[in-house]
Parts: structure tokens; sequence; C-alpha cells
């Protein structure tokens, strides 16, 4: 599109100079007296630059219409097609391992925070110079049930990594055997 509005920009301006030169010649002008000074050649130069001028401007307008053409020939964009089955199993499986991930970052988030907590009531108990036994075991319970979710968490991580590498590397090999 770029290419039209230059090209037709070009056009006017090469049209709005022609129409110019054409004015000056038709303008009356008063009787100058013959001088031998070469304005027969000045005309003869103005003239073959209109000439120029107007052949510019019809290649010009030809290239115009031909780009005009051409963009009214291209057909229109296909509209996307349906993705296979087998994308669809792919995303599908892609999904719920996120959505497993993304259950056990959350275990991990609470179990993180009962343990800050249970931390927390320690350390206050112990700025008191309470020694609560069910304090201590509160918190090895919390940070027990915190590396439980971390594993957890990594785990499903790692099988979300693996769910996402498995396709790749099962279409990488049937490439590879493809091109044996």
């Amino acid at each position: 599109m770029s290419q039209i509005d230059e090209l037709q920009s070009r056009m006017t301006r090469a049209l709005d100079r022609i129409s110019k030169g054409v004015e000056a010649l038709e303008a009356p002008q008063p009787a100058l007296e013959p001088v031998d000074d070469g304005s027969a050649e000045e005309i003869a130069r103005l003239n073959a630059a209109l000439e120029d001028e107007k052949m510019a401007n019809a290649q010009l307008e030809a290239r115009v219409r031909s780009l005009h053409d051409q963009l009214e020939a291209q057909p229109e964009a296909p509209e996307p097609a349906e993705p296979d089955a087998a994308l669809q199993e792919q995303i599908a499986a892609q999904r719920e391992g996120m959505q497993a991930l993304d259950g056990e970052l959350q275990r991990l988030r609470q179990a993180n925070d009962a343990l800050l907590k249970s931390c927390t009531e320690m350390r206050e108990a112990l700025a008191e110079n309470l020694g609560e036994p069910h304090l201590i075991n509160q918190a090895m319970l919390a940070e027990l049930e915190a590396l439980r979710a971390a594993r957890a968490a990594e785990a499903a991580e790692a099988r979300a990594v693996l769910g996402a590498l498995e396709p790749m590397l099962a279409q990488a090999a049937g490439e590879e055997e493809a091109a044996q």
C-alpha cells in the first residue's frame, strides 16, 4: 500500500508541474520582439521536458493500475485449519500438567506460610523464656509438610517439562527415521 501511496503522490506532483507548465504556455504573453538569445531552444527544451513528464506520468498511472489489479487479484487469506487431534491432546495434557503444578505450588505456599507462622510463634515463646513443646512439634510438622510440598512441586514441574518435551522428542525421532 505504501508503494501505491508513493506513486500516487509522485503522479500528483507531476500533474501539478505539467498543469503549471501548460498554464504558463497558454497564458497570454506580451508580444516580444524577436531576440536571438536562444529562446527557441529554451522552448524546445521545455517542450521536451513536458513530453518526458507526460510519459513518466503515463508510466506511473499504468503502474498504479497494475498494483491495484494485483491487490484485487490476491486471494483472500484462507481461514486457519482446525488443529489435528494429536495436537489437541498434547495441549490438553500440557494444561493438565500445568494445573497439577499450580496445585502443588499452592500447597507449597500454604505449607511455607504455616511454617513461617509456627516459627514466629516459637520465636515469641522463646523471647518470653517459655519453652513450649507443642510449638516445637508444630514447627517440625510444618517444616515436614513444607518439604513434602516442595518435593511434590518439583515432581509436578518435572512432569510438566517432560510432558512438553515428549511430543517434540517423538517428532524429532520420526523426522530422523524419515531422513534415514
